[in-house]
């Protein structure tokens, strides 16, 4: 029988398959080396902050990026499971993987499942490549949570489409290079009809970039305002009218990932490595044990959409769950460490210290129930999923 490995979190795993566990001690070798480099520096919600195309490039030339793409369009042709694999040790390591996320995560799996021949061979292997960044273009100013009450419209044009509206919170328009953008094509009585997906060139004539910064400064969000953007009829993705079930879809991508509950977790690293300097108390210890074994659970849901996906299956009501469980952990990983280890948070001690990785994750805790829905909305995702059954 093959030796188990361990999993970021310390527990054996011999439910992954023989490929997989391998390519974790693969994956962390890699990381190894690239903190003996110092590109990799442990810091929480890497997936959102640490934009490093290099980087990127780096895990490309080694097929971890695109690995669920097939091989005809420049993928892996690897499984959902491998990739999850690859992740996990990356977001548990904090490497700047954001240049790529969107693209890897749901872009490139988007593009393969509704788009035309044409699209595929032109974007993906530039995906896999770790040579062609995306942003998601869903969310607006009265439009967040409720998704279908979109107002960017898209107006037929004698050759393609004119995009008009403004997206928000969208994460890397300023540096990607196309964004998939929800419009509504055709008024509808049922506000989920009617809309439709397209690809939108950022440097397209009539895009403008405006900055949003985070409390901490960082510029990582944009409102992307689109001012009657020309798209070519190429560019719409999918069928049109049937933006509703596709991005529903996609949403299983970006809601069951280990970003989910992972985005805090070098955080706990980083309180382990100080108390490993003291004596651990009994409650320090009984503490650390249950965000263990939180952690451990979400991550057995996650794994479970994770395999799901690998057998072609759509699982929204699963992707919200763990996307609830995850992100309401994330928050409480941080309170639970401020009460564990009292320390004053610094944004500037000394980069990598504690004090600074804990004021790092605070800054960016807002946002953390709030990015890919609401707990209220995927509450409600939940409920109706449960009814159902």
């Amino acid at each position: 029988m093959p030796t188990a490995t361990i999993s970021p979190l310390g527990f054996p795993e011999a439910v992954l398959p023989e490929s997989a566990r391998q390519l974790r001690l693969d994956v962390r070798d890699f990381l190894d080396e690239e903190r003996a480099r110092g590109t990799v520096l442990g810091r929480p919600d890497s997936w959102l902050a640490g934009w490093d195309p290099a980087f990127t490039r780096g895990l490309a030339e080694r097929g971890w990026v695109g690995m669920a793409l097939p091989t005809e369009y420049g993928g892996a042709g690897r499984g959902f499971l491998e990739r999850y694999v690859v992740i996990e040790e990356l977001l548990a390591a904090g490497a700047p993987v954001s240049a790529h996320w969107v693209s890897d995560r749901q872009a490139g799996p988007s593009i393969l499942q509704h788009g035309t021949e044409e699209q595929r061979r032109f974007f993906l292997p530039r995906i896999a490549a770790g040579k062609c960044f995306f942003s998601i273009g869903m969310s607006e100013k009265s439009s967040g949570s409720d998704l279908a009450s979109v107002r960017t419209c898209a107006e037929r044009t004698a050759d393609g489409w004119r995009l008009t509206g403004t997206k928000m919170w969208t994460g890397g328009a300023h540096a990607n290079d196309y964004a998939i953008v929800l419009a509504r094509t055709e008024e509808a009585e049922d506000k989920h009809a009617g809309l439709s997906q397209f690809i939108v060139d950022l440097r397209a004539p009539g895009v403008r970039i405006e900055p949003i910064h985070l409390m901490s400064g960082e510029h990582r969000f944009n409102a992307f305002h689109l001012e009657g953007v020309h798209v070519p009829e190429a560019m719409l993705l999918g069928q049109q009218g049937d933006g509703w079930k596709q991005v529903t879809g996609e949403l299983a991508f970006e809601r069951s990932g280990p970003e989910r509950y992972l985005s805090t977790f070098p955080l706990l690293v980083s309180l382990l490595r100080e108390l490993d300097q003291r004596a651990m108390t009994a409650e320090q210890l009984t503490q650390v044990g249950i965000l263990t074994a939180r952690l451990h659970s979400i991550r057995q849901l996650s794994l479970g959409v994770a395999a799901a996906l690998d057998a072609g299956a759509s699982l929204d009501t699963q992707a919200a769950l763990v996307k609830d469980l995850g992100t309401r952990l994330e928050g409480a990983l941080v309170d639970s460490v401020r009460s564990i280890l009292p320390t004053p948070a610094d944004p500037h001690a000394t980069p990598g210290s504690h004090a600074e990785l804990l004021a790092f994750a605070l800054l960016h805790s807002p946002g953390y129930t709030l990015r890919g829905g609401t707990n209220e909305i995927l509450r409600g995702i939940i409920t109706r999923g449960l009814e159902q059954h």
